[in-house]
C-alpha cells in the first residue's frame, strides 16, 4: 500500500531556472528515476553535485518556506513547505529544489497549484530498458554545489506555474541520526536562493533519556567558513541570529525564524547556509536502551569507560598527478595530526601509489614511537604527486602488507582491530581499470582479517566503486566534496574510527520472540558511535525478550545479559512519548525505523550478493518494505501527475479529474436548517484521493477547469458547539430544547470534547490558549481553543491535528496542509474538506461528521487570538455510551421544569402564579438530568462566527450539575489522549 508519512509543519530551498536531467544507465545506491509518460513526472533525486544557476526575473516569488523536524529517539521526521506566487499575468517555470540528507528516505511529495492537488506515487522502479535514441527525461549535472559535507542530495521538481496563481510544495522525508564523536548532527538545510518573507526552521527533539549536550552551531556554509550566521566574520561560536532555544531534561525545542534584514545580513542572495543541531543522551550502563511499541522495538548500544582497543592501521594514499595542489596540501596536514594521536600500542604504516607504489616500511608495520613518528612525517613530507591512479596496485599492496603482518603475529595482536583507510581522488587509469575486477581482488586480500574504509575526494570519483569495496569488507566510505577543507573533513573521519573500543560484536534476542531483526553483527564499535538493532516481535503474549550482548575488548571477552518485560518497556516507552505531548509523529515511530534500518540492510545485502538469486531476494525483500513504507529508494520511484497550462492560462484537467467528472452525478439535497454559506471568492476545494479508484466528486470538492470563481458551497452542521471564550451550545435531540454553559478553563488544559473509544473508537480533546479578558469585565481571562485532535481509532488508528494555521492529517497516508488553501482530500477512513481560512469539514466513516472553524483576527485586540470553534455536524455513528463536555448530551433525556423559590430569588426567567388573594407562588425554570436539578435562566448566543443567533437555556457555574462529574474529569493528560472518562460512570 501507498503510505504518506508528512509529518509535522513545513519549508524549502529553491531555483527558478530549468535544467534536464538525465540518468545514467548503472542503479546507484541513491539514485531516482522518472516515468518517461507525458502526463506524468517524477521527481529527481540526484546526487548533491548539482550547480544552481541564476534566476531570471520572471521567477517566482517565495511567500513562506518552513522546515519542521521533530527528532523521536534519534528517528528524525522533517516536513518542507514552500509557498511560491507567480505575480506575472503569464504562467512560468518554478522549480523547487530542496537539499537532504544522503541517508534519508523521502516519504511524500505533493503540489498545490492554483488550488489544485497534484500528489504523488511511490511504485516499484520497472527494470530499465534502452530505447532509441536514449531519450530520458532527467540527466545529472556534475557541478558542485556550495557545500554539503558529501552527505546532501538535491530533490528537484519544476512545474508550470499560472499567471497570478500560487503553487505550494510539500516534502517529507525520514531518517535515523547516526552518533558519530559523542553526539547526533542534525542538518536543516537553508538556500532558498532569494530572500523570504516568512521563513521558519524548527527542530524538535524528544528523547527517553537525559539529554546531557545540546548545541546549535552557526550557519555552516563552505563558501564562508567565516560567517556565524550573525553576519559577522569575526569566528565569534553562537547560534545563528533569531535562535530560540527551549529545553528539560528529555525535551526541547528550536526555532530559527529570521526576518529579511537579518537574512541580509547572512547572506543577501538567500544561500543561507546549513542549520546544524547536535546533542547527545545519558547512557546506562549495561545492555543498553531499549525501547517497545506496537509491535517492534528497537536497541541502541553504547557502552562507555571502556579500555581503547590497540589497533593496527595501513594508511594508503593516492599521490597521483591530480592530487597536485590543495588536495595533497591538505591531506598531508591531516596525516601529521593523525600521527600526533596515533596511541603507544599503535601499529601502522604508509602506502602511496600513482603509476608506481611506494610502501613506506617494507615488510611490516611499527609500533608508534618518537623516532618512527618522525620519520613518517618525513616521508609523507616528501611525498609529490605524479602519474596515473592504480587503485587495485595500491589496495593489494596495503592489504598484503596487513594480512602477513597479522599472520606473523597472530597471538600478541588478538585483541586488536586492524584497518585500512583507503583514500583516492580519481577513478582506476593505470593496471586493473574493471570495477567488478578491482572489487573482486580487493576482497580475495581482505579476506575478512580486517576492515576497509574508503574516502573519495572531490568530483571525479568513482563513488560506486568505493562504496562496494568498503561495504563488503566491513567499512564505510566517506564522500569529500570539491570545495571542503580536506584537512578538517580526513581528520574528523579518522577521529570516529580511531578509538576502538570493541570488536566481534553479536547481539541476539529471544528466538521465540522475534520475527526478524536488522543487522545484529558488528565487526567493530568505536568511541563515540553506536550499535542500532530494530525487531519485529512475533509472539505478542510472551512478556520476556531475553538480550545478550557479547564482544570482545582489550583484555577480554565480555557478555551482557538481560531479560527485558516487554509490556513494561512498552508502557514506559508509551508513557515517555505522552509527557512529551509529541502528538501525531510518535504513532509507529518504532515500526518505521525498523522499516528504514531493514531497507538499508537489504540495499548493503545486495550490492555484496554474489550470485544473481541472492541479489534478487536482496532485492526483492527491500523493494517489498519500501513500497509499504512508501520510502523512496534505488528499488522505487516516484510518480506525480505534473499540472498542465492551457493556451487560456487555466489548468487543463487531469487524466482522474476528466474521468471523474464523467461519473459524477448530481448529489442529493442535504435535509437541514442549519447551513454556512462560503464567501464567494472562496477558492473551489480540490479532491485527493489516496490508495483508492477515482470515485464520484461531491459537490463540495467538484473542480471545473478554467472556472476562477466558483458557486457558493455551503456546509452543514448543527447547534452543538464549543466556540468562542469558549461558549458550549448543546442541541438535544431527544428534548427538542437547547442548552448552554460556559467553561472556564485554564490555559494549557486540555478537554475531552467528545469520546467514543471503546465503540466508534472517536476521541475528540481541545488545547486552551489564554489571553487577557477585556476592560471591565467580570472575569480575569479569555480561554480559547488552540489545537483540536481528532483521533479514529477504527477500523485502523488515524488522526487529525488542527491549528488555525494548519491541518494535520494522518491515515497511514500523513499530510500537512495549510487552512489558508481549500483542499479536498479522502483517504480509506477519513474525508476532509478544508475551505480557506473559514472552516474545515471532517467524516468519519461516512456517519460521523465535525465542523471546525477557523478564527482569524487581522488587527487582534489585546484579548483576542486566533482560535478554533468545534461544532458536532452529524452523530449518527456515535454511540450511546459517548461522552466528553458535548458527547454526553448526544443521547441524553433532558427535561425543562419549574422549580419553586422565594421573593428574593425573583428575575426575569421566574414566573409568579396568584393563588389566593394575599398568596403569590413564584418559580424559575430549572433543567432535569438525570436525577440532578439546575437552574436555568434563558439566553441568546450567536453561533457560527455570528451568522446566526440561537436562543437557549444557560447553566451557570461552570455547567455545575449540568455537566457529569467536575472540571477537572474533563482535563486530559495529551492532546493524544484517548483514555475512558475519569470516573468510569455517566452518574452524578
Amino acid at each position: 500500500m501507498l503510505l504518506i508519512f508528512l509529518v509535522l509543519y513545513l519549508s524549502p530551498v529553491f531555483q527558478c531556472q530549468t535544467e534536464d536531467t538525465e540518468l545514467s544507465e548503472d542503479v546507484d545506491f541513491e539514485e531516482y528515476t522518472i516515468s518517461d509518460t507525458d502526463s506524468n513526472a517524477a521527481p529527481l533525486r540526484i546526487p548533491r553535485q548539482v550547480k544552481t544557476l541564476l534566476t531570471k526575473e520572471t521567477k517566482p516569488h517565495i511567500q513562506e518556506l518552513s522546515v519542521q523536524t521533530t527528532i523521536i529517539s534519534r528517528y528524525a521526521f522533517t516536513a518542507v513547505s514552500c509557498s511560491m506566487l507567480n505575480r506575472h499575468s503569464a504562467a512560468t517555470q518554478g522549480v523547487f529544489q530542496f537539499h537532504i540528507p544522503t541517508a534519508a528516505y523521502i516519504t511524500n511529495f505533493t503540489m498545490i497549484v492554483g488550488g489544485r492537488v497534484f500528489p504523488s506515487q511511490v511504485k516499484a522502479k520497472e527494470k530499465k530498458i534502452k530505447k532509441e535514441g536514449g531519450e530520458n527525461n532527467g540527466k545529472k549535472n556534475k557541478t558542485t554545489p556550495e557545500q554539503s559535507e558529501g552527505e546532501m542530495e538535491v530533490f528537484r521538481m519544476e512545474v508550470t506555474i499560472p499567471g497570478r496563481n500560487r503553487a505550494v510544495f510539500l516534502l517529507t522525508y525520514e531518517e535515523l541520526l547516526q552518533r558519530r564523536l559523542g553526539h547526533y548532527e542534525h542538518v536543516t538545510s537553508i538556500r532558498p536562493m532569494q530572500l523570504v518573507g516568512k521563513l521558519s526552521v524548527g527542530v524538535t527533539i524528544v528523547e527517553h533519556s537525559h539529554i546531557t549536550y545540546l548545541e546549535v552551531l552557526p550557519l555552516r556554509n563552505g563558501k564562508t567558513p567565516s560567517s556565524n550566521g550573525n553576519g559577522k566574520a569575526d569566528g565569534k561560536v553562537g547560534p545563528p541570529v533569531s535562535t530560540v532555544v527551549k529545553q528539560n531534561e528529555t525535551f526541547c525545542k528550536i526555532s530559527f525564524t529570521p526576518n529579511i534584514a537579518q537574512q541580509v545580513k547572512i547572506a543577501t542572495n538567500g544561500m543561507l547556509g546549513e542549520f546544524v543541531v547536535r546533542y547527545d543522551v545519558e547512557r546506562e550502563i549495561g545492555i543498553g536502551d531499549i525501547q517497545v511499541l506496537d509491535g517492534h522495538f528497537v536497541h541502541y548500544f553504547a557502552p562507555k569507560d571502556l579500555p581503547v582497543v590497540a589497533k593496527n592501521v595501513v594508511f594508503v594514499i593516492d599521490t597521483s598527478a591530480s592530487m597536485v595542489g590543495t588536495k595533497i596540501r591538505q591531506t598531508k596536514e591531516a596525516l601529521f595530526t593523525i600521527l600526533r594521536e596515533l596511541r603507544p600500542n599503535d601499529h601502522f604504516n604508509f602506502v602511496t601509489f600513482s603509476n608506481r607504489i611506494r610502501v613506506w616500511q617494507p615488510g611490516k608495520l611499527v609500533p608508534v614511537t618518537p623516532n618512527n613518528i618522525r620519520d613518517a612525517k618525513k616521508f609523507i613530507y616528501m611525498i609529490s604527486p605524479t602519474g596515473g591512479t592504480d587503485i587495485n596496485g595500491g589496495i593489494q599492496t596495503g592489504s598484503a602488507l596487513l594480512s602477513d603482518y597479522l599472520s606473523s603475529k597472530e597471538e600478541s595482536h588478538h585483541n586488536s582491530v586492524s584497518l585500512i583507510i583507503f583514500l583516492t581522488d580519481g577513478r582506476p587509469t593505470v593496471g586493473v581499470v574493471q570495477s567488478p575486477v578491482i572489487i573482486g581482488n580487493t576482497k580475495a586480500a581482505v579476506q575478512e582479517k580486517f576492515c576497509l574504509f574508503t574516502i573519495g575526494m572531490g568530483d571525479d570519483v568513482d563513488y560506486k566503486l568505493l562504496e562496494r569495496m568498503s561495504l563488503e569488507n566491513c567499512g564505510t566510505m566517506r564522500r569529500i566534496p570539491e570545495d571542503a577543507d580536506a584537512k578538517v573533513m580526513l581528520k574528523g573521519f579518522y577521529d570516529e574510527i580511531g578509538t576502538p573500543l570493541l570488536s566481534d560484536i553479536r547481539v541476539e534476542y529471544s528466538e521465540d520472540a522475534v520475527e526478524y531483526i536488522t543487522q545484529n553483527l558488528f565487526t567493530n564499535y568505536f568511541n563515540g558511535s553506536e550499535l542500532v538493532v530494530a525487531g519485529k516481535l512475533t509472539n505478542r503474549s510472551s512478556d520476556s525478550l531475553h538480550v545478550q550482548v557479547t564482544a570482545i575488548n582489550s583484555e577480554r571477552s565480555i557478555v551482557l545479559e538481560k531479560d527485558v518485560s516487554i509490556h513494561e518497556q512498552e508502557q514506559k516507552t508509551e508513557r515517555r512519548l505522552a509527557e512529551a505531548e509529541v502528538g501525531p509523529n510518535a504513532n509507529g515511530y518504532v515500526e518505521r525505523l525498523w522499516g528504514y534500518l531493514s531497507v538499508k540492510d537489504g540495499l548493503k545485502g545486495r550490492l555484496r550478493s554474489q550470485t544473481s538469486a541472492e541479489r534478487e531476494n536482496y532485492t526483492q525483500h527491500a523493494k517489498n518494505l519500501s513500497l509499504a513504507y512508501n520510502f523512496l529508494t534505488p528499488l522505487t520511484q516516484m510518480i506525480v501527475e505534473k499540472p498542465q497550462v492551457l493556451a487560456d492560462g487555466t489548468l487543463a484537467q487531469t487524466q482522474k479529474e476528466a474521468e471523474a467528472a464523467e461519473a459524477t452525478e448530481a448529489p442529493p439535497p442535504v435535509e437541514s436548517s442549519n447551513q454556512l454559506s462560503e464567501d464567494d471568492n472562496s477558492p473551489t476545494p480540490q479532491s485527493l484521493h489516496r490508495n483508492q479508484p477515482p470515485k464520484p466528486i461531491s459537490a463540495v470538492s467538484k473542480a471545473t477547469s478554467g472556472v476562477r470563481k466558483p458557486a457558493k458551497k455551503s456546509v452543514t452542521i448543527s447547534k452543538t458547539s464549543a466556540d468562542g471564550d469558549p461558549h458550549f451550545v448543546v442541541e438535544v435531540p431527544h428534548s427538542k430544547l437547547t442548552v448552554c454553559f460556559n467553561i472556564n478553563g485554564e490555559p494549557g488544559h486540555i478537554l475531552r470534547l467528545v469520546t467514543d473509544h471503546k465503540h466508534s473508537g472517536v476521541t475528540v480533546n481541545g488545547a486552551l490558549i489564554g489571553a487577557p479578558a477585556p476592560a471591565g469585565s467580570h472575569k480575569e481571562q479569555r480561554t480559547y481553543f488552540s489545537t483540536i485532535t481528532i483521533v479514529a481509532d477504527k477500523p485502523h488508528r488515524s488522526y487529525i491535528e488542527v491549528t488555525p494555521q494548519k491541518v494535520i492529517l494522518d491515515d497511514r497516508d500523513r499530510m500537512v496542509l495549510p487552512s489558508s488553501s481549500s483542499i479536498s482530500i479522502e483517504t480509506a477512513n477519513l474525508g476532509v474538506v478544508i475551505i480557506a481560512n473559514t472552516n474545515l469539514t471532517v467524516t468519519i466513516q461516512g456517519t460521523i461528521q465535525f465542523v471546525i472553524l477557523f478564527h482569524h483576527y487581522k488587527n487582534p485586540a489585546p484579548f483576542q487570538r486566533d482560535h478554533l470553534g468545534f461544532y458536532i455536524a452529524n452523530s449518527k455513528g456515535l454511540s450511546k455510551d459517548t461522552h466528553g463536555l458535548l458527547g454526553q448530551f448526544l443521547y441524553e433525556d433532558i427535561g425543562l421544569t419549574q422549580i419553586p423559590g422565594n421573593v428574593s430569588m425573583a428575575g426575569e426567567n421566574s414566573t409568579q402564579e396568584t393563588l389566593g388573594k394575599n398568596t403569590t407562588l413564584i418559580s424559575f425554570p430549572a433543567l432535569k438530568v438525570k436525577d440532578r436539578t439546575v437552574t436555568v435562566i434563558k439566553k441568546s448566543r450567536r453561533i457560527y462566527s455570528g451568522k446566526q443567533t440561537v436562543d437557549c437555556w444557560f447553566a451557570k457555574n461552570n455547567a455545575a450539575k449540568l455537566i457529569d462529574g467536575q472540571y477537572d474529569d474533563y482535563v486530559v493528560s495529551h492532546l493524544f489522549d484517548t483514555g475512558d472518562w475519569a470516573n468510569g460512570t455517566y452518574t452524578h
